[in-house]
């Protein structure tokens, strides 16, 4: 229980009197003295009449929101530690909460306890005890990252945290979950906007050809070289250059690229001597990196370079209240794109709902094009998404089902970790003796 004492009594501002309830009643359990409130009018009216070092407030309230809420409490004591939370979190509340000087950010549903540890943190920073993982969050213009689940909310904060600086970030996550958008939502948020963004994707590059892709290579540096040609790090000059899937980069030339990030030089093939460039790097994979070093297969030192900052980005299985967003989302995109009125069923929700969207991200935003164009009557039902499913994941005998799809995942997963089913099973977010069963149910 904590020591409150002598404590001012805080704020709790949220118009679900559940959630309310259960939020005060575990604040008095824990020893605070908390005064509630339903209402934007009543938060603003209560902060004019008392002192409150800490408020913790929903976002989306009645005509104002929880930002007004942030506003008045800032207005009255600039120090006072402000707590949003929200169902519905998006990368511009994020930015508007940290712009109005917000203290965190909380994603509903939450655990009691991450509300407790939130608020401890809080008490602390107004006594002077800095948490050494805080640090200062900058202004960032809107994005059109989707996801208001706890792993995406997690994930605005820390691009928010390091789009300002030039630190090297290392995006993992599974094929088709976004890890390009985050990186050039990092590069547009960034001091380095201005200049240029430039994409390769290692693995599409034949290994005898990544290094003049990369370096540049002069006239005569090999058959064919008929001029001079400039390299992607120096395009990128003073920009961002984006190395998606680096795992894929071969183990003779990861010592170059080590050299490169340690000295920010190039040396063109053919040229006799080196020069300088400033880019950042932000690499990309869908592999287990630090599995492919134990087994030798990427080098540690250069793990260690571009493993500055990581961003693991969930699969859609791991953050299943994201689908709805994100299929209405992408039905308004094309709805708009191709003038198209298509609406989606609470069926269909229910179907896509059951799915484990192997595809991730890409898969909806595809099939939502599809089934914006051809839904019948606007449309989108259950029987739609089925199809939908079955025409872009055909089998031998006929459409994937859910276990199928799921052991399809397991494999790609356990063939990712080496056939390591710990690793795996805590990749796929399952215990290890689930992940047992269902091999032995496969026979496998």
């Amino acid at each position: 229980m904590s020591d409150t004492t002598n404590a001012a009594r805080l704020l709790v501002v949220e118009d679900d009197a559940g959630v309310r309830t259960t939020v005060v009643t575990f604040l008095e359990l824990e020893g605070y003295q908390v005064d509630a409130v339903s209402s934007t009018r009543e938060a603003i009216r209560h902060l004019n009449e008392t002192a409150y070092p800490i408020v913790i407030s929903d976002i989306y309230l009645d005509e104002k929101t929880g930002l007004d809420v942030l506003d008045a409490a800032r207005a009255k004591d600039p120090t006072c530690a402000v707590i949003l939370m929200t169902a519905r979190g998006t990368m511009e509340t994020v930015m508007a909460a940290t712009r109005g000087g917000a203290f965190d950010y909380i994603a509903k549903p939450f655990e009691l306890d991450v509300l407790l540890t939130t608020v401890r943190r809080a008490e602390a920073s107004r006594a002077g005890v800095v948490d050494e993982d805080e640090s200062e969050i900058d202004d960032l213009p809107e994005s059109e990252m989707i996801g208001s689940s706890a792993q995406m909310v997690a994930i605005y904060k820390i691009v928010s945290r390091v789009a300002p600086t030039d630190a090297t970030v290392l995006i993992e996550g599974e094929t088709g979950t976004g890890k390009e958008l985050i990186a050039r939502m990092i590069h547009s948020n960034s001091p380095r906007v201005p200049q240029p963004f430039v994409a390769v994707d290692c693995a599409s590059v034949a290994p005898a050809l990544l290094e003049s892709e990369l370096f540049g290579a002069m006239r005569g540096a090999y058959t064919g070289a008929d001029r001079d040609r400039m390299g992607v790090f120096e395009a990128a000059n003073h920009g961002t250059v984006f190395l998606d899937e680096i795992g894929d980069i071969e183990l003779n030339f990861q010592l170059k690229m080590l050299r490169f990030l340690q000295e920010r030089e190039i040396r063109p093939l053919g040229s006799p001597r080196s020069r300088p460039v400033d880019v950042r790097v932000i690499a990309a994979t869908n592999r287990d990196l630090q599995t492919m070093v134990d087994e030798g297969k990427f080098r540690e030192d250069l793990w260690f370079r571009v493993n500055v900052v990581r961003i693991r980005v969930p699969p859609l299985r791991e953050r299943r209240g994201d689908v709805p967003l994100l299929a209405h989302f992408f039905v308004r995109k094309y709805n708009a794109r191709y003038s198209q009125n298509a609406r989606l069923t609470d069926s269909a929700l229910r179907a896509m709902d059951d799915y484990v969207w192997p595809g991730n991200v890409r898969q909806i935003q595809h099939m939502m094009e599809r089934l914006t164009i051809l839904a019948p009557d606007g449309r989108i039902d259950q029987k739609a998404i089925q199809e939908a499913i079955r025409a872009t994941e055909p089998h031998e005998h006929g459409g994937e089902t859910l276990a199928d799809a799921e052991m399809d995942q397991i494999r790609r997963v356990l063939s990712a970790t080496g056939g390591n089913k710990s690793r795996a099973a805590r990749i796929l977010g399952i215990e290890r003796k689930t992940l047992y069963r269902k091999l032995e149910r496969v026979g496998e």
